[in-house]
């Protein structure tokens, strides 16, 4: 007879099989039991119709994945330890030196960080366009060009781009696209089929922000329909040894049921207090592509089906100061000064707008820009807040 320690780990107990529950079980794995020699010489790990290691999927991460391909409309998904990851994993499959990569001048920042310093060193130079203007995004294509982001809405400034024409410049060129569809979650529009059933190859998308919902993780994701193009990115994937913890994916799955309920409530209570902040006579514009009038507010229109992340930002008047700004952020008492959004917990970000972009955005006011996150509080709680921020604004004036 075996030692009681061998018996407790080999122990030749095994559920009995029918149990089912609302919520996907949680399988924590390194090493994947192989049941032969032979199963385990011919299981693949590019193939998801088996398993190998634990870096390359459970029935927990696939779950995950398949749910996420579904909501942004894609076929094939990898999870990555969070969005900035992602982006990585993007660059580095798909760039090589002597490449090219254009990046949109509103992107998120340590996208264009990781250009600038990350690919430079493997011989991969980059170009900023215009995101609003996709004739400028025509005449910097050239031979060089492998890859183009795309960002909508963009980073702070909230500019929405026309991706129906990017797009088609892309396509037309042969280039490659990919879109941080951070801000979209998967439900403002489908981002593979916007325009007419076409739409971009690839998307990012920081599941830290609305799939989790809860502020409490980090993760992100690559989506894609095209088999070959995902296969690039499967094998960098795999090189590079990005995995993601188990708890992390449960709690992704969680947040995923009440995904809609959590989008609609805080785009409800952003457009509110967007319109609010925009009566407020200390207010020089109010940056929210749902907005009449904002920068790319009609190519919104045209794809998003009236639905919008809440987020928005708001340029003060020239007249205060960025510490007289500071202060006002500093003042707000559920607004929490804090990076990310989608969370429960609005927050609140001054940022120096004139440091982040090499100029001053076309379309954006002169003054001191603030970013707000609408959380999940009661929304005339959130509007007496600012309300009284802004009369101590006003007050030291």
């Amino acid at each position: 007879m075996e030692d009681l320690n061998t018996a407790l780990i080999h122990h030749p107990y095994v559920p009995p099989v029918g149990f089912n529950a609302p919520q996907a079980p949680v399988y924590k794995a390194s090493t994947v039991i192989f049941e032969s020699v032979a199963a385990m010489r011919q299981r693949d790990w590019k193939s998801k119709d088996g398993y190998t290691y634990g870096l390359h999927g459970t029935p927990t991460t696939f779950t995950l994945e398949a749910k996420l391909a579904t909501l942004e409309g894609g076929k094939h998904c990898l999870l990555t330890p969070s969005g900035l990851a992602s982006i990585a994993c993007v660059n580095l499959a798909l760039l090589g030196s002597g490449d090219e990569v254009l990046i949109p001048s509103n992107c998120y920042g340590p996208n264009l960080a990781m250009a600038q310093n990350e690919l430079a060193r493997y011989g991969i130079t980059y170009q900023l366009y215009d995101p609003i203007n996709p004739d400028d995004l025509a005449l910097k294509l050239s031979g060089r060009t492998k890859l183009v982001w795309l960002e909508a809405a963009g980073s702070v400034t909230m500019e929405f781009p026309d991706l129906i024409a990017l797009a088609r410049v892309c396509r037309a060129a042969g280039v490659t696209t990919v879109l941080d569809n951070t801000w979209g979650a998967g439900l403002a529009f489908n981002a593979f089929e916007f325009d007419a059933g076409q739409g971009v190859d690839i998307t990012i998308h920081a599941l830290t922000k609305y799939p989790s919902g809860s502020a409490n993780l980090l993760m992100g994701s690559v989506i894609s329909k095209d088999d070959a193009l995902f296969q690039k990115i499967r094998r960098c994937h795999m090189h590079f040894g990005w995995g993601v913890g188990a708890n992390d994916v449960e709690a992704v799955l969680i947040g995923l049921h009440t995904l809609t309920l959590r989008y609609t409530a805080q785009d409800q209570a952003a457009r509110t207090l967007a319109a609010y902040l925009q009566t407020q006579d200390v207010v020089a514009q109010v940056l929210h592509p749902a907005l009449t009038g904002a920068i790319g507010h009609s190519a919104w229109k045209k794809i998003c089906n009236d639905k919008a992340a809440g987020i928005f930002s708001v340029v003060f008047k020239p007249k205060f100061t960025q510490v007289q700004i500071d202060r006002f952020c500093e003042s707000l008492k559920f607004f929490k000064l804090g990076y990310s959004w989608a969370g429960p917990i609005s927050l609140v970000v001054p940022y120096h707008l004139e440091v982040m972009r090499p100029e001053w955005p076309a379309g954006v006011a002169r003054g001191t820009l603030v970013r707000f996150c609408i959380g999940l509080e009661s929304v005339m709680d959130l509007q007496q807040d600012l309300a009284q921020a802004l009369q101590t604004l006003r007050a030291n004036g």
